[in-house]
């Protein structure tokens, strides 16, 4: 067993110091049995063996690794994201994102990223002795950052869903600057409701599309009885499902193969056609080839739904 501090991290010191030979530590990180996050820092492999999503789980232990180095760096946009648990569209996980304080002297090294800004001591959350910005401001930060409305989206849904203000969002895109005004559209249209990066950005295209805005996460009772809870409603006419691959492993109970919840979901879906709902379902695949909004006109069309 491999010594981890507060984080599940390996400190080569600590192990060192523990009586484990550099060999043998260097000889884990060979056979991949320690995954190297930053210099003298591991992950022990089984730490992500059995999580959802382990490339975001590893690069959240990378940011970590890379924040307790010397001088308390303060970890930023993506990485905060990470940290914070706000789940981004496509986040950069090749670099570790860091702001340095300071109005100007930000740079670019090998997998880390400098942003320059100042850090008012508001702005900045502890979370286990690592320093990160806060919800709100990483929120801001990840949207003045990107160039694309989705992403902007994502990350204001995110952190409303986490009870971040929506007028503290206001009041910091107040000002003019570099990628405000698509912030601001973004957060006109930002909803806490939304429960992943794939629901965001399904809205976010109906958006751009000009679609009706969907109501989020509408519910209602089956002649079994039991409550249907569906991504995206228009109308009491429609209703939309995202359908993501760890939505599907969460819904798995003790016992069940995947086949018995792609069965259960039919019952469910066969129970709100018999309330005289249209069910309508998406994957990834449809939002990255950009076919989602097709298939959404054609049912509109077909349902009377104007858009």
């Amino acid at each position: 067993m491999w010594p981890t501090d507060q984080h599940g991290i390996v400190q080569r010191d600590a192990a060192l110091a523990r009586g484990i030979s550099p060999r043998r530590v260097d000889d884990a990180v060979r056979s991949g049995a320690l995954i190297l996050l930053a210099r003298g820092r591991y992950l022990p492999r089984e730490a992500i063996a059995d999580v959802d999503a382990p490339r975001d789980e590893l690069y959240r232990y990378r940011s970590i690794a890379s924040a307790l180095g010397s001088g308390r760096p303060v970890l930023s946009h993506d990485s905060a994201a990470a940290v914070l648990g706000l789940k981004l569209l496509y986040p950069d996980q090749k670099n570790v994102h860091v702001t340095n304080g300071r109005g100007s002297g930000g740079s670019r090294r090998p997998q880390r990223m400098v942003h320059a800004g100042l850090l008012p001591d508001d702005d900045l959350v502890d979370v286990d002795g690592v320093l990160v910005t806060g919800p709100a401001r990483t929120a801001v930060d990840v949207a003045l950052a990107t160039a694309t409305f989705p992403q902007a989206l994502t990350a204001f849904d995110a952190a409303l869903a986490v009870g971040v203000d929506r007028e503290d969002l206001r009041r910091r895109l107040a000002t003019s600057r570099r990628g405000v005004g698509l912030a601001r559209r973004a957060l006109l249209f930002a909803d806490g409701r939304a429960e992943s990066p794939g629901e965001s950005w399904s809205r976010a295209q109906m958006i751009e599309a000009e679609l009706p805005v969907p109501d989020l996460q509408v519910e209602y009772i089956l002649a079994s009885g039991r409550t249907a809870r569906c991504d995206f409603g228009v109308d009491d006419v429609f209703v939309g499902e995202f359908d993501g691959l760890v939505k599907y492993r969460r819904s798995m109970r003790a016992g069940e193969s995947p086949e018995d919840v792609v069965i259960r979901e039919k019952i469910r879906e066969d129970e709100l056609r018999d309330l005289g709902l249209d069910v309508g379902r998406w994957v990834w695949r449809d939002l990255r080839e950009a076919t989602m909004v097709a298939k959404l006109k054609r049912r509109y069309d077909r349902l009377g739904i104007r858009y």
